[in-house]
Formats: C-alpha cells, structure tokens, sequence
C-alpha cells in the first residue's frame, strides 16, 4: 500500500489535474472527495480508473501519468505517433473518439511545443472527423502534472472542453482504437520480371 508521503504527492497531481480539467460547478466536490481519501482509498482510486497496472508504479509518485503512458507503464490506447509525440484515446472522454496528443518529452510550456506535435493533432482531428463524422473538432492545450498535451475533442452536439465526462468502456476504447491506428502497411514483394527469350526449336524432317 502506498504510504501516507506518497499519497499526498499523488493527490496534489490529482488535484492539480481537477483545476484545470474540471467544469467549475464541479470542481468543490471532486476537490473534497480526493482530498478525504485515505492511502488505501486513494491507491483503490488508481486501480480504478487505470492510472496503474502494478504496485512498483506506487514507489514512483512523482512521475506524472503522461510519462507513464509514453513509457509503458500506464495503460493506454495508442492510435499513432510521430517522433516527438503519441497520440492515445482519452479514457474518461468528452465525447466518442476523444484523442490526447502527448509529446514524448515532460514539456511543461504551451511555447514549448514542436510544429511537428500540432502536425500530429490535424492529422488525428482529420481522422476522426472523417471515420465519426462530428460537427466539428476542436483542439486544445493543457497543462496536467505539469505535461503538456493536446486534446483532440469531437463536437457531436454542444460538447465544450469544460463538458462532462465519462468513463468508456475498454471494449469500446478497443473498437475506436482499431478504427484510427495506424495501419501497418504489408509489404509487397513483387518477383522480378524476367524475359521471355523465345527459341526456335530444330525439328527433323518427318521422314515418310
């Protein structure tokens, strides 16, 4: 179980993440809920919302959930990637196929950002737009555990960023998955041509 020094590092992330992600009017509660927490709630809280796949990411509470998914631990959704960032379903989304795309590096700077990240969101936007056919897209940045990433949102109805959200199923997480990543492209491997040499065969004279 995680110790009492480490929950209380791990909910100041929580709580930082409540700030900036959560609607006003629902902010207060969130706020209270995490913070009357105790260790093993806490840890049980983690489980749940599959911010961890094993114990040992307990003894690293200071490195923030996108490190985690862009290194391995964390449990995500990937639907493609550039050199400097992966672009994953967001599990408690907005709306259907809301994406994040999150740089590869802690960037802790909007400014900070490489063109080729924002290059990696168009493409995502132009994806969903065409396989779900939204209104519209809508991309965001943010600041999370200090991480800065880019929400992809689709439109549907009148969904803002500050919109409710709700927690998908993996089975359907699944689905949306393997209709936007990335498609390997199986090699074809062509023989090569070789030419016809045509030969006049010599035939004997048909003796009678």
């Amino acid at each position: 179980m995680i110790s009492q020094e480490q929950s209380e590092q791990i909910k100041k992330q929580i709580l930082q993440q409540i700030e900036s992600n959560f609607p006003e009017d629902k902010k207060g509660h969130a706020r209270e809920q995490i913070k009357a927490m105790n260790p093993e709630q806490l840890e049980e809280f983690l489980k749940q919302n599959k911010l961890i796949n094993n114990p040992e990411q307990l003894q690293k509470p200071q490195q923030c959930i996108f490190c985690s998914i862009i290194s391995g631990e964390a449990q995500s959704y990937k639907i493609d990637e550039n050199k400097d960032a992966i672009a994953v379903l967001e599990i408690n989304p907005i709306s259907k196929a809301h994406a994040l795309i999150i740089p590869k590096e802690h960037i802790s700077s909007g400014e900070k950002i490489p063109q080729s990240i924002f290059s990696l969101a168009k493409k995502i936007a132009k994806k969903i737009k065409t396989k779900f056919k939204p209104k519209e897209m809508v991309m965001s940045s943010s600041n999370l555990f200090g991480h800065e990433i880019i929400n992809v949102l689709p439109i549907y109805e009148n969904e803002t960023i500050n919109s409710e959200r709700y927690q998908e199923k993996p089975e359907e997480l699944e689905k949306i998955q393997n209709i936007l990543e990335k498609k390997k492209r199986a090699k074809i491997i062509r023989e090569p041509k070789t030419e016809k040499i045509e030969k006049e065969l010599w035939l004997p004279k048909r003796i009678p």
